[in-house]
């Protein structure tokens, strides 16, 4: 494992300012983590990379450091795509390589198929996109998500964030991990960065444009992750199922659950390296 001190930068971009940090060296990977996760969230994956990488973690707007024009207001994850699109045109000339975890799978798809060229490899890990789904199974993982968002605003996040596990088929004990990690804890930032995801974006989710037809001409080579835990049964996996699908290409199974990248460091970071060696 090897650790290195980030570089700090800040983006403006529409409506808001990007905190980003850059590790390492090598071919520019870009991380972008799931719900509440901003920069700091895959620190230990991102440990265990930066020997072969340039990797690429930041702040998605309306998280920690990165600041809104509008606090109130949300956004598109078209919008979200095309803050990926300006920060990886202000740090690198070459097409990036990028993983994508949940909602961060999803703002990756919409990437391939906006700015074609932009990203070489995809590995998009159980993207939370209902428009991968038959339409009857869409509308209901629709309600159900307008449904844990109303319950959050009810009765918080001590009540929402098991049922929110539950839908996405993690294991909210966090049992399974490997061994010597220091959890991160849930703190005032988290917690906010949990009442900005819930409140905007599962909104994003709800009403996502994302035109699955198109994911198959995108030029970005598409490669759908589930992780070895995950029901097969819950939302997320069936997204993935589906995307696999579309692009053509098998399921890349990964340690851990939903959140492997975060509870299996060690073993996900070797899985990447080999499914990103097939295209590098």
């Amino acid at each position: 494992m090897t650790t290195t001190t980030p570089t700090e930068g800040t983006l403006d971009v529409p409506g808001a300012v990007l905190h980003y940090q850059v590790r390492g060296t090598g071919p520019t990977l870009l991380i972008s983590q799931s719900g509440e996760g901003d920069a700091d969230r895959s620190t230990d994956l991102v440990a265990r990379l930066t020997d072969s990488y340039r990797v690429i973690t930041y702040d998605r707007r309306g998280l920690s450091r990165s600041r809104l024009d509008a606090p109130e207001r949300g956004a598109t994850l078209v919008e979200h795509a095309d803050d990926v699109q300006r920060l990886l045109a202000a740090l690198t000339d070459a097409p990036a390589l990028m993983l994508g975890c949940s909602m961060g799978a999803v703002i990756g798809l919409h990437v391939a198929v906006r700015h074609p060229g932009l990203i070489r490899t995809l590995v998009a890990h159980e993207p939370v996109a209902p428009r991968l789904l038959p339409d009857e199974e869409r509308t209901r993982h629709e309600q159900e998500l307008t449904a844990l968002q109303e319950l959050y605003r009810q009765e918080g996040l001590s009540v929402a964030l098991p049922e929110i596990a539950r839908t996405l088929g993690i294991d909210p004990t966090g049992a399974d991990a490997e061994p010597g990690l220091t959890p991160q804890p849930m703190n005032a930032l988290r917690v906010a960065n949990f009442d900005h995801f819930i409140r905007h974006d599962f909104t994003a989710i709800v009403h996502d444009t994302l035109d699955p037809a198109a994911l198959a001409h995108t030029g970005t080579r598409i490669v759908p992750a589930v992780g070895r835990t995950t029901p097969r049964t819950v939302f997320d996996r069936r997204c993935a199922a589906s995307l696999a699908e579309l692009v053509g290409e098998e399921p890349a199974e990964f340690p851990g659950g939903h959140n492997g990248n975060t509870s299996h460091p060690e073993a996900y970071a070797t899985r990447l390296r080999q499914v990103l060696a097939e295209t590098c």
